[in-house]
């Protein structure tokens, strides 16, 4: 345990020197976990590898629970305190798509190494560094590689052990592969929804007003954004994919539209939730076709204060650093966190592009400095630095 934050602070620059000793073994991991298929409810093969990773360095209770996590515990010395690490495990990436990861001199790219194959390549590799670092703690290390969190998950792994575990939980720190510099501390309200419309097969085409689903669904979308958006509470509503109809010569049958509601308000969140569901009764009722509102995600707004130690702690790591902190606000696990009234935090490791794309791809060389950060942050709350008044 350190008994002054200014010797970790010190020790940054040997930190990084150190983790970039290792960087052959991060890329491995980093490309193996990338390269294996990962979507949502889906994780089962990424899961056993980052079990095998665990259990080959020997850590404590390495296990899979029932919602298909992977644990495992780096023992404290006392063990009076948890501090858990996650990152999901999931991708936006469906089984088809090629996984193939490609490195070049400072970059490695592929589908899903920014979100997330760089957060679990931290994750399974941490007892590596910690070693290289001959860096131990009093406070028991959390390791966990979250199933289920992204779309129709809703966090559902990191909720599920968050709730049952018999460990009290005193921080988190959530891995996310980029943005370096990034601190969330907080989480705004948000709903993620789907409309879709679909036409019954008898439908009769010879009705007024009869064009199909994917013009009624521009109706729909139309109306949506004439919606009036007040200033305050800060709010938006993102319409993120519009997927409808098969071929040119063919009437669409069905559409869907996928958005999400974002406010620092719950409640301007449900007003807008129920003004949306309202437009979908209406176009049903008028069209005479199935129109179905179904929410998919929902995050309550919370968090610690932008002065709580935790988040002054991460600052003045990143700024020692020479990283300009980066704020923003989470919907991700962070909010599994906030939900419990655990403090913790989202930290970004390297920086990145075309993320969410087939040729998303991260910068090798600020890996280090973003893990560097990482253990920084650990060895701050296990020594006390991090806790409130």
């Amino acid at each position: 345990m350190t008994e002054n934050f200014d010797e970790i602070l010190n020790g940054l620059d040997k930190y990084v020197k150190k983790i970039s000793e290792i960087k052959d073994i991060f890329l491995a991991n980093l490309v193996m976990l990338s390269e294996i298929p990962s979507p949502t409810f889906g994780e089962e093969q990424r899961r056993d590898f980052i079990l095998d990773r665990f259990t080959e360095y020997e850590l404590q209770n390495c296990s899979v629970d029932e919602k298909s996590n992977a644990l495992a515990v780096i023992p404290g010395k006392t063990g009076e305190k948890n501090i858990l690490l996650c990152a999901h495990m999931d991708t936006v990436f469906p089984v088809k798509v090629d996984h193939t990861v490609a490195i070049q001199p400072d970059l490695v790219t592929g589908p899903g190494v920014a979100d997330n194959g760089v957060g679990l390549a931290a994750l399974v590799t941490l007892p590596l560094i910690l070693k290289n670092l001959d860096l131990t703690f009093n406070s028991n290390i959390i390791l966990i590689g979250t199933a289920r969190s992204l779309g129709k998950g809703d966090l559902e792994g990191l909720r599920f052990f968050l709730n049952h575990s018999k460990m009290t939980i005193n921080n988190g720190i959530c891995l996310e592969g980029v943005r370096l510099g990034r601190i969330s501390y907080s989480s705004i309200g948000m709903l993620r929804g789907e409309l879709t419309y679909k036409i019954p097969e008898e439908y009769d085409w010879t009705r007024f007003n009869s064009v199909g689903a994917i013009v009624n669904m521009t109706e729909m979308i139309a109306r949506i954004l004439e919606i009036p958006l007040p200033r305050k509470p800060r709010t938006s509503i993102n319409l993120g994919s519009v997927e409808g109809g098969s071929s040119y010569n063919m009437q669409a049958m069905k559409a869907k539209l996928k958005f999400e509601i974002r406010s620092e308000s719950e409640e301007m969140v449900e007003s807008l939730a129920t003004q949306i569901s309202s437009l979908a009764d209406e176009m049903a009722s008028k069209t005479g076709s199935e129109v179905k509102f179904v929410e998919v995600a929902r995050r309550k707004p919370g968090g610690t204060d932008f002065s709580h130690p935790l988040n002054t702690r991460a600052r003045e790591i990143l700024n020692k650093l020479g990283i300009k902190p980066r704020f923003s606000p989470s919907t991700s696990e962070l909010a599994a966190f906030i939900d419990k009234g655990i403090p913790a935090l989202t930290m970004g490791i390297t920086s990145g592009e075309n993320i969410s794309e087939i040729e998303e791809s991260i910068h090798i060389q600020p890996l280090y400095t973003g893990l560097a950060q990482i253990v920084a942050m650990i060895q701050a709350i296990d020594g006390g630095f991090c806790n409130a008044n």
